[in-house]
């Protein structure tokens, strides 16, 4: 199979760039994307299992996947949630699909969200991780406006094989993920 453009750069361009910056004695030691985790959540509607199945759905339109579903582990009562509910779904990607998903996230997603002036730098976990909040679910092109019932958020995680925040920051740079400007 053609490896996708950003898989390419990566291997091509953003490897070199990371052994020459960090000092490794191998290329094989500079940080590379592992998985991407996307997880969706109902909301305060997980007592209906309407919007579970929703959830679901959009979540398969945008990766392209087949997500498993998510159960609470805790009961909340304001949410009329008992632990062991189904409250949303989760999708992890690997290899082309993290890939492909990446560029449409770089591409198409994050440049429609409205005012927006980049990703936060305080998202990392400290191990290398990368999380990215969406409030709606609309920037993807493959949800239609006039089909949802209610917006709903997801948290993209994006994990790497990074030692260090600053790695990871590195790597996400030179990939293309539109980072916040620092305020000095």
């Amino acid at each position: 199979m053609a490896k996708l453009e950003l898989e390419k750069k990566y291997l091509e361009q953003v490897r070199f760039e990371l052994v020459k910056e960090f000092g490794y004695s191998s290329i094989m030691q500079a940080p590379r994307l592992q998985k991407i985790i996307i997880n969706m959540t109902a909301g305060n509607e997980v007592s209906n299992s309407k919007a579970i199945e929703e959830v679901m759905v959009e979540l398969s339109q945008i990766t392209g996947q087949k997500p498993y579903q998510t159960k609470a582990k805790k009961s909340l009562a304001s949410w009329k949630l008992r632990e062991g509910m189904p409250m949303g779904g989760k999708v992890t990607l690997r290899r082309d699909r993290m890939w492909s998903f990446l560029t449409k996230l770089i591409n198409v997603a994050l440049p429609r969200v409205r005012d927006f002036n980049g990703t936060s730098l305080k998202s990392f976990d400290g191990r290398g991780n990368y999380a990215i909040g969406i409030k709606e679910e609309i920037i993807f092109p493959e949800i239609s406006f006039d089909k949802i019932r209610k917006l709903k958020g997801m948290d993209i995680i994006l994990v790497t094989s990074a030692n260090s925040d600053k790695e990871a920051f590195a790597l996400l740079k030179k990939l293309g993920i539109p980072f916040a400007k620092a305020n000095n």
